[in-house]
């Protein structure tokens, strides 16, 4: 596997997780590595994320995910706050998967993350014939830690020839993220210097999501966070500034199509800590 990857193989698991042994140079990106152990159920839900989703995916079987009625093949990109998305089918597969900061994938992937409009994408779509090429170059590789190098490099190639977001922008992003997605609109734009109405459209264009509905999403993943760590949905109401339990269920539905009780069981949410070992730096 590499000496430099640490990788886990838990009996229970449905994957086996490798993630990088230390952090990597680009400030907004994440990645781990994911080997299917031949228990990936049908119809597993995707859990939105405050990042933008890069899936690079190679081995020997297919991966097809149903997004709104819509199947997408192979490697994939998921937008901010995408809508109920299932794995419809995912059979002996391996994937490098990224996490990329709204603030830097609009560089990387060559799109605006509104450009997305929080759908799956197949990756092909954006890149072309490049996807197939990447996917065929991690395959050849013997180990996670030269496919996390070739994926780095990659995405540092690209997010150099990138448009970056205004600095306006990405200053907003960073403080919905440090503050929890508790954090209003209206004191960003002051403190900015802008109206609200020009913090919303730059960020709306630039980042994929009004700001309001940013906060929401930053502070809905902390919750479900607490929630799969075995919190109970009171607490993380309280806890991640909620108005109440039911306030925080009509959020877990929006965002995912099922119960807070029913997304803490999800196996995304259940391996993150150990495949994004690195504190969730979306900045």
């Amino acid at each position: 596997m590499g000496s430099g990857v640490r990788v886990r193989h838990d009996d229970a698991a449905v994957w086996d997780v490798a993630r990088p042994a230390r952090p990597g140079r680009m400030a907004g990106v994440t990645m781990a590595g994911f080997r299917d152990r031949g228990m990936t159920p049908a119809g597993l839900r995707l859990i939105p994320h405050p990042a933008v989703t890069l899936a690079l995916v190679f081995g020997a079987g297919p991966v097809v995910v149903d997004d709104a009625g819509r199947q997408r093949r192979g490697s994939l990109v998921a937008g901010l706050a995408f809508g109920p998305a299932r794995v419809r089918r995912a059979e002996a597969f391996e994937c490098v998967q990224v996490r990329l900061s709204p603030v830097v994938a609009r560089a990387v992937l060559g799109v605006r993350p509104a450009d997305l409009d929080g759908a799956v994408v197949a990756l092909e779509d954006l890149w072309g014939r490049e996807a197939a090429r990447i996917g065929e170059r991690l395959g050849g590789l013997s180990s996670w830690e030269d496919r996390f190098a070739l994926t780095e490099a990659l995405l540092a190639r690209r997010r150099e020839a990138g448009t970056p977001v205004d600095p306006e922008v990405a200053w907003a992003w960073h403080r919905i993220v440090a503050g929890r997605g508790r954090v209003r609109v209206d004191r960003l734009a002051a403190e900015l210097g802008w109206s609200r109405k020009r913090l919303w459209s730059r960020f709306r264009s630039q980042i994929g999501l009004q700001p309001k509905r940013a906060a929401k999403l930053v502070r809905f993943d902390h919750a479900v966070h607490r929630l799969a760590a075995g919190q109970d949905a009171a607490g993380a109401a309280a806890d991640c500034g909620y108005t109440d339990q039911s306030h925080l269920h009509r959020d877990v539905v929006a965002f995912t199509g099922v119960s807070p009780a029913a997304v803490a069981g999800a196996p995304f949410l259940a391996v993150d800590d150990r495949a994004w070992a690195w504190p969730r730096n979306l900045r």
